[in-house]
């Protein structure tokens, strides 16, 4: 069973200063439209974080950038390692309510323990076995393991392979993930690696 209460208040506070870090070397790249300087333009979210992650509630602003240029002003979003894309739910709860809900046998005890409603944690699962299968982080990935990890019980074959200490499994997971977090401005998986 996945221990919920290992992720505490550090461990948030850890992955906003990477995605702080990230968002200030992504400053330093020109707009990839028309090649000006960009700005911070930060948006406000409203993530949930259910019973795993009530202190990433805290979190109202997605890092971003906007392009300066007059006509241009595109908006050059970098990856997250808070957000996964434009889901609700923070990153690391999407991460532990899968896992939790394939490891619990009754969906209920999965629905207490995480806060998280079943219809959504169904959805969540398809999605691992599904369009984050087929994305080309997790291919990166999986081609590093040997043996693959086992794609029906993803997410919790990843957690497993990344070691025992559960927030460090959780923080690497995350920084596979983070390409996949945004559209605009989306440095290959490379660029984020470096930050960690």
């Amino acid at each position: 069973m996945i221990d919920l209460l290992e992720l505490g208040s550090e461990f948030f506070e850890g992955l906003t200063a990477i995605d702080l870090a990230i968002v200030e070397q992504a400053a330093q790249q020109p707009c990839r439209d028309c090649g000006g300087r960009l700005y911070r333009g930060d948006y406000p979210r409203k993530p949930r974080g259910g019973q795993i992650a009530a202190a990433a509630e805290g979190w109202v602003r997605r890092f971003s950038l906007c392009c300066g240029s007059e006509g241009c002003r595109r908006r050059a979003t970098p990856p997250s390692v808070r957000f996964l894309g434009r889901r609700v739910y923070v990153g690391a709860v999407v991460i532990l309510a899968a896992a939790v809900a394939l490891t619990t046998m009754a969906t209920s005890a999965a629905v207490r323990a995480t806060g998280v409603p079943s219809r959504t944690l169904r959805r969540w699962l398809r999605w691992w076995r599904g369009p984050w299968a087929t994305s080309r982080p997790f291919v990166e990935l999986s081609a590093r393991m040997i043996p693959p990890p086992e794609r029906r019980w993803l997410p919790v074959s990843l957690l497993e392979r990344f070691g025992a200490d559960r927030p460090a499994a959780v923080f690497k997971l995350l920084s596979w993930l983070a390409p996949i977090t945004t559209t605009s401005g989306a440095p290959d998986s490379g660029f984020l690696r470096v930050q960690m």
